[in-house]
């Protein structure tokens, strides 16, 4: 039996665990700032309905965004930490594909788009087939820029009127088999506060001192 755990924190916290593509336990906590708090117990509160210890995992698979830095971080970071105490495989899979995934197995329509929040008046978003094969993305961008097509996903209403799953479950990360998307967290844009690349002197400066001729 292959019993996988999923982590996505994309945009909420979530979790669930996953036993040969039947979803044992999943949960949530519907806070986008507390990521770092929530993650671990949600962790041990999904395990234990389901019956199961951290030892009884064969696998990880995380949700690698498109999201925000600070979200990402915690959940990438978790997946690949226990993975490597519980000495197990880990992947990454795009957050959007498990939309697309869910929306796909209750019969999605030719082409649809599924839409994230990306804040700053922008929103993450890629495009798929009935299939839930992703054939265009992901991107950022305003949300006049999406294409107008179906709509799923938790940043829909920001474009349009929804037409599928506005909810990411993570535990469709692994209830069907997704892309690997390795394990570099999504950003799709540059933070904000950069390392600089101008050089320094370490030296003080000299003072010049002038003269007035006489």
């Amino acid at each position: 039996m292959t019993l996988i755990l999923t982590l996505d924190t994309s945009t909420v916290v979530e979790a669930a665990l996953v036993a040969d593509g039947v979803i044992l336990a999943a949960g949530r906590v519907d806070d986008a700032r507390a990521h770092a708090e929530e993650l671990a117990p949600l962790v041990q509160r999904v395990l234990g309905e389901a019956g199961h210890a951290l030892s009884d995992l064969t696998g990880i698979v995380v949700g690698v965004g498109p999201g925000p830095f600070t979200g990402l971080r915690v959940g990438v970071a978790t997946g690949t930490t226990l993975a490597e105490v519980l000495g197990i495989p880990v992947t990454g899979a795009c957050s959007l594909d498990a939309v697309a995934a869910a929306w796909a197995a209750r019969g999605a329509p030719e082409d649809f788009v599924v839409v994230s929040d990306a804040r700053r008046k922008e929103v993450y978003w890629a495009r798929y087939d009935a299939f839930g094969r992703r054939g265009d993305g992901p991107h950022v961008t305003a949300p006049a820029d999406v294409p107008a097509l179906p709509l799923a996903g938790p940043g829909a209403h920001l474009v349009g009127e929804p037409s599928g799953p506005t909810t990411l479950d993570a535990a469709w990360l692994a209830v069907t088999p997704l892309p690997d998307a390795g394990l570099e967290p999504l950003y799709l844009r540059r933070p904000d506060a950069e390392v600089s690349t101008a050089r320094k002197s370490a030296l003080p400066r000299a003072r010049v001192s002038l003269s007035r001729t006489r």
